[in-house]
């Protein structure tokens, strides 16, 4: 019960517009030289910031966004973290971060609304039921939380979704991961940016990077809108744009880029209480702490840069939810918007070095980078303080494109690809 003190203060602050509540982070010119700079002032690129600081000694750090904080798909996504990925490989990195995921509030002091209400992954055809099969398998082995479900076990999880077989998406099964949940994403940027700057990171906004300085192959500088900035080390974290950065600076990345959509209905009283995702059928659901069906869809199937996506993504993914849960026909639809996402040929991301000395990759996401928030920040910050890729993330260089060391998360990574 709130006491008569702390609700004259809340009607206080209210009405001086509270004006008398501290930044929670500065807002700085930036300096003429730096240690390091992250470019991309996401999830990613402030965790990296923080870890830099943290546990790496780095004192004189920038976060450069071209933006706002979390204005990119940090805040377009539907918010799904888990670990239940395929490959070795993937296991480690998303694994890790899931971890990171649950002492992250404690962590940064911050509440992330982390709610571990697990996840479904639904399988509606022979092919996606012996995918599912193998996944759940092969999570075990990594000592991942996973399990299957029969129909009749979904059915009593989700007492809403349709299991007659009948149907035009007959559910043959499912896996469930139940350290698995959804986080709040604005919080995730809120709590690191405000952990960042509490350790001297530079947070500047509305500075977007126009060129790279390189000499006989090295980084000395990073050009922008807000002036040269000189430094020996850059790291490239955004989403969506990834080869319009890498082209600056003189490579190329094998990454496509495509608007991702999402949207939410009219709050209802809680029906749902974990998150079913069906990536045959492109289309998954939760359900906020406000009431609202948050309804993520696929991507469109053409290279762009718009944050809207096209209606027919939209209409196709509304008639499964339809037929999957009969009782939201009659639901109304309040907004939708759309993420760009650097998706790359094997459905996994890329973390390292690049061809240029001082300038580091964590691009090309696909739908996967709000789950891997925590772990890809902590390992990529290790990666540029001592100039050599974290085991972790080691096998997702760059140059596994060369080699054919591909990592296929095609089956797990989600709708995106």
């Amino acid at each position: 019960m709130a006491t008569k003190y702390s609700i004259l203060s809340l009607a206080r602050n209210a009405l001086n517009h509270h004006k008398s509540w501290p930044q929670a982070w500065r807002s700085p010119e930036p300096k003429t030289e730096y240690d390091a700079v992250v470019i991309g002032g996401g999830g990613h690129g402030l965790v990296t910031a923080y870890f830099l600081a943290k546990e790496h000694g780095y004192t004189n750090i920038a976060v450069l966004e071209k933006g706002w904080l979390g204005g990119g798909n940090t805040g377009r996504n539907t918010t799904i973290v888990r670990s239940n990925y395929l490959w070795n490989e993937s296991a480690a990195l998303y694994e890790h971060s899931l971890k990171l995921w649950e002492e992250m509030s404690e962590e940064v002091n911050f509440n992330v609304m982390f709610s571990q209400r697990g996840v479904l992954n639904t399988a509606h055809t022979q092919n996606e039921l012996r995918m599912t099969l193998r996944r759940v398998n092969s999570n075990r082995l990594n000592g991942i939380d996973s399990e299957f479900l029969t129909p009749e076990q979904v059915k009593e999880w989700v007492p809403i979704i349709d299991t007659r077989q009948n149907g035009r998406y007959p559910l043959l099964g499912a896996s469930l991961q139940r350290r698995a949940g959804v986080a709040r994403h604005d919080a995730v940027a809120w709590g690191f940016a405000r952990a960042a700057d509490a350790r001297g990171v530079d947070i500047i906004q509305q500075c977007p990077v126009t060129g790279f300085d390189i000499k006989d192959g090295a980084l000395q500088g990073v050009y922008t809108e807000k002036g040269y900035i000189k430094t020996k080390k850059a790291g490239i974290v955004v989403a969506g744009h990834a080869g319009v950065l890498a082209n600056m600076a003189g490579f190329k990345l094998p990454i496509h880029s495509r608007p991702l959509q999402a949207l939410v209905s009219e709050p209802v009283k809680p029906c749902i209480h974990t998150v079913v995702m069906g990536g045959g059928v492109h289309a998954y659901i939760s359900q906020s702490d406000k009431g609202e069906l948050v309804i993520g869809a696929g991507a469109d199937p053409y290279n762009g840069y718009n944050q809207w996506g096209s209606n027919p993504i939209t209409e196709e993914t509304v008639a499964a939810i339809c037929e999957l849960y009969p009782i939201f026909k009659r639901m109304r639809m309040l907004r939708q918007w759309g993420g760009v996402v650097d998706t790359c040929p094997d459905a996994s991301p890329i973390m390292g070095l690049s061809p240029v000395k001082g300038i580091y990759l964590n691009v090309g996401w696909g739908t996967g980078g709000f789950k891997a928030t925590p772990g890809s920040g902590h390992t990529f910050a290790d990666t540029m303080a001592n100039d050599r890729p974290h085991p972790i993330n080691a096998p997702f260089s760059l140059d596994r494109f060369k080699t054919g060391h591909l990592i296929d998360e095609h089956g797990a990574a989600g709708v995106a690809h």
